[in-house]
């Protein structure tokens, strides 16, 4: 079987990306509701409901799982990874994106009045748990139907 067969046929790598795909164009449906608007930038950007990473990994490791058997070292490696990306998403990310809010807001202050154009750091980064649980959900659906 040939390299593109084989990726072709690979299961839990297209449950992976069809998850984190839905998850992109969910997050464009979401902002249209919220913010009646249609935010296509949304398909390549980090943050926001559902959690396409979350969605990605957990699909993976329901698929590591569905088809390498829940007792493979395998699947134990993939839901670690799982853990750290939803702990990543939570902790980290949304820590450094209420930095960077705070710094924007100190900045704007800073240089209120004046003529000089900073650029705004993105802020939107990180993920709530619920953002979180939404990847989850998803990520679980998208495992079972593959």
């Amino acid at each position: 079987m040939g390299l593109l067969q084989g990726i072709w046929h690979n299961y839990v790598l297209i449950a992976a990306v069809i998850a984190w795909l839905v998850a992109q164009l969910m997050k464009i449906g979401v902002n249209m509701i919220l913010l009646r608007e249609w935010d296509w930038r949304m398909m390549i950007s980090s943050g926001g409901f559902p959690s396409s990473h979350t969605a990605a990994a957990v699909a993976l490791s329901w698929g590591v799982g569905k088809y390498h058997g829940w007792e493979s070292p395998v699947f134990a490696v993939a839901v670690l990874f799982s853990m750290i990306v939803m702990y990543d998403a939570t902790g980290v990310r949304r820590a450094a994106g209420k930095q960077a809010e705070r710094i924007n807001q100190l900045i704007e202050n800073y240089y209120q009045g004046s003529d000089i154009a900073q650029e705004r750091l993105k802020e939107l980064i990180g993920h709530t748990p619920f953002e979180v649980f939404g990847g989850v959900v998803l990520g679980i659906i998208v495992g079972v139907l593959m």
